[in-house]
């Protein structure tokens, strides 16, 4: 994920023909579509790619022309930081916000920045992805090992955690081990958490990234040119999604979905409650849950869709699949995620985790 703000302007004249009610949905949503070509424009905070996202934005201006949207790329911890200091400010601020970290989208919402919209798709979603219709999970993302499989033997690749804690204490994985910085990726802070929680041998986790020494890096990108090129053999938690599709083209990446369990990320939308533009915002989630936006993020984002309904080249349905029902582990839409978001508690995990894994 790339860290500098970055605004993709998209727009069709406000003169274009008059946007259509998708079919389903009810006769006075022409009224909301109305009212947000007056408001003409949607400013949206997100955690993700701009490649990943441009789809997405041209066909919402192709469905509803009139909207600019303003799309800001910048990492998760950037996203919450930036949005609250606007807030606190009193100054322009982001519509709908759009993240990977998924506790401190919720977080916001549960602290009362989310506007309350029951989204006309809402029923296609399963229940864990919905938070009292103020956040809702648009993704079904993989926290995958990524190795090299140019310098990784077929009966070294781990399968479970288990075998990757196994495998790092090795003196080969010394210095070659990598994952998210967890003090500066949101996402990856979350992902170790929730381990802890998941996985009984965590402790022994922790003490094996110490004996390979393991490198952080604040991004997805980082990590994977890294195992790719051979300067780290082996990644953990990196995001799935990402992995995945360039494990197509890049012939040295290998993703291992692990057979024990595998935790599923959710980027969560919510619409600022204090929104300039409101009705623009509405029609943005409703078509980023939509059967139409969905098949745009799972054959051109890329970035795996919830919707059990869409096909394509990355959806829930396919990674349910190769992964196993039971081995599915989805991170909630809910305040749950915000166990380890309280001061002390942060605290005490970062220390735990730098007294064993960031030993040096």
């Amino acid at each position: 994920m790339k860290k500098l703000t970055t605004a993709i302007l998209l727009a069709l004249a406000a003169g274009s023909a008059l946007a259509q009610v998708p079919q389903g949905y009810p006769a006075d949503y022409q009224k909301l579509v109305d009212a947000a070509k007056k408001e003409g424009k949607l400013v949206v905070y997100g955690a993700t790619d701009s490649k990943a996202t441009q789809p997405l934005i041209r066909d919402f201006s192709a469905l509803y022309p009139g909207i600019t949207v303003e799309y800001n790329d910048m990492n998760s911890t950037e996203v919450y930081n930036r949005f609250i200091s606007e807030r606190a400010a009193g100054g322009n601020t982001a519509d709908v916000m759009w993240s990977s970290s998924m506790d401190l989208q919720l977080k916001l919402a549960a602290e009362g920045s989310a506007l309350q919209y029951k989204s006309v798709e809402a029923a296609q979603l399963p229940a864990w992805a919905i938070w009292e219709h103020k956040a809702y999970g648009t993704t079904f993302e993989p926290a995958a090992i990524v190795y090299n499989k140019r310098l990784l033997a077929a009966n070294e690749v781990p399968q479970t955690h288990d075998d990757f804690v196994r495998l790092i204490q090795q003196p080969k994985f010394r210095d070659k081990v990598t994952t998210y910085d967890i003090e500066k990726s949101g996402v990856g802070f979350m992902f170790m958490t929730r381990d802890a929680a998941a996985y009984p041998k965590f402790a022994e986790l922790q003490k094996a990234f110490g004996v390979a020494k393991v490198r952080v890096q604040s991004s997805t990108g980082t990590m994977m040119e890294r195992i790719s090129s051979g300067e780290n053999l082996i990644g953990y938690n990196v995001l799935g999604s990402y992995a995945l599709v360039r494990a197509k083209t890049d012939p040295s990446i290998g993703v291992v979905l692990p057979k024990d369990y595998t935790q599923i990320m959710s980027r969560v939308v919510f619409i600022n409650k204090a929104a300039r533009n409101v009705n623009a915002a509405k029609l943005w989630l409703d078509y980023m849950l939509s059967k139409r936006g969905q098949t745009i993020i799972a054959n051109e984002s890329k970035l795996y869709a919830i919707r059990a309904d869409v096909t394509g080249e990355t959806t829930s349905a396919d990674l349910v699949k190769a992964i196993g029902q039971a081995n599915v582990k989805p991170i909630p839409v809910n305040p749950s995620v915000l166990d380890y978001l309280a001061p002390a508690k942060r605290m005490a995990f970062l220390k735990g985790w730098k007294e064993t894994a960031g030993k040096k």
